[in-house]
């Protein structure tokens, strides 16, 4: 099985020229971990097994995790409402959105980079620099005079600015700054060593830099195209081993107990195209039962796929520094594992 499955993966890296890490694990056995492309193209350093990426919007689930631990504790409830927990002026928002609205992407409140209506993340930063984006509240002036797009709980619709407030609900509750609360009680406890939220101008050894290929043949990187820091809503960096770590965490309840952990992984509610969603993750179902449990992140040099396969106990990790690639990479490895 590991030599169809490297021979599929090296087929799909030879059409797309996919430039990352992989890592597959069946239980504690690992079927692929392997690396392709460059980490660094001017200095032609290669991806390796323990190389740190970027993963988008991939960590939400961290802040969703964060969430609950507050939870947990007895610092929140999720029908806390927004009003409740957050010292903010929002002056057009429904005074009845809740923790649980902001969490499933049913809060219908303005989003900053609305998927709707913008194409391009790197018009965000025309007229406010992304290199100001340290800090969670920097973000507010983007979206907090918008008007709702629709009541809470009427509909799924995927947002950013929901979770850039989940994060400052963290921040208000813990007396943590948000980025210290998830190193602390999530990348610690699960032993994820070489994870956290580095800044794009200091960012450590190891890390891969991540790269927009141009129509013409040529590339630049993404530094300009992102904030300087990511946060709650997304921008870590993981290894794909510090991820499968995360599953591991998770699953074996090191990180929150059995109730929050279920609440988690429950599918709360559904999108146009038939996918659920629960806390911060994607939920797979086939014939009503949970197929796997599934976290995504895309941003200009940024492609990330994760997901924990609970009939198979298969977990995988695809980790890539260019705009696309990991989704087709994930694919090729559920057709061969029959996942």
């Amino acid at each position: 099985m590991t030599t169809r499955l490297m021979s599929r993966i090296e087929n799909v890296q030879k059409n797309n020229s996919f430039s990352g890490t992989i890592l597959v694990k069946h239980k504690n056995d690992v079927l692929v971990h392997t690396g392709y492309g460059y980490a660094n193209r001017a200095e032609q350093l290669n991806n390796r097994t323990g190389t740190r990426y970027g993963i988008a919007s991939g960590c939400k689930i961290f802040t969703a995790t964060a969430i609950c631990q507050l939870v947990e504790e007895g610092k929140l409830s999720l029908e806390t409402k927004l009003s409740e927990c957050l010292d903010v002026e929002f002056p057009h928002f429904n005074e009845n959105i809740t923790i649980h609205h902001l969490l499933t992407h049913t809060s219908g409140v303005p989003d900053y980079f609305d998927e709707e209506v913008m194409d391009d993340f790197e018009e965000l930063w025309i007229e406010r620099p992304m290199y100001h984006m340290r800090r969670l509240h920097d973000f507010l002036p983007l979206f907090q005079d918008g008007h709702m797009k629709f009541a809470p709980g009427e509909r799924f619709h995927y947002n950013n600015a929901g979770f850039i407030l989940l994060g400052l609900i963290i921040e208000n509750v813990s007396g943590l700054k948000f980025t210290d609360y998830v190193q602390s009680h999530i990348f610690d406890k699960a032993g994820m060593t070489d994870s956290g939220y580095f800044a794009l101008d200091a960012l450590p050894g190891n890390t891969a830099i991540g790269y927009i290929d141009l129509e013409d043949g040529t590339w630049k990187t993404n530094m300009y195209s992102l904030p300087v820091q990511g946060g709650s809503d997304g921008g870590a960096f993981v290894t794909t081993t510090d991820m499968l770590r995360f599953w591991d965490a998770l699953m074996g309840r090191k990180l929150l107990g059995k109730t929050l952990t279920t609440k988690l992984l429950t599918p709360h509610a559904e999108s146009e195209d038939g996918n659920f969603y629960g806390y911060g993750v994607w939920i797979g179902k086939k014939n009503e039962s949970v197929l796997k449990y599934h976290v995504m992140g895309y941003d200009p040099g940024v492609s990330f796929h994760s997901a924990y396969y609970p009939a198979t106990d298969i977990k995988l990790a695809v980790c890539a520094n260019i705009s696309t690639g990991a989704f087709d990479m994930m694919m090729e490895i559920e057709n061969e594992l029959s996942l």
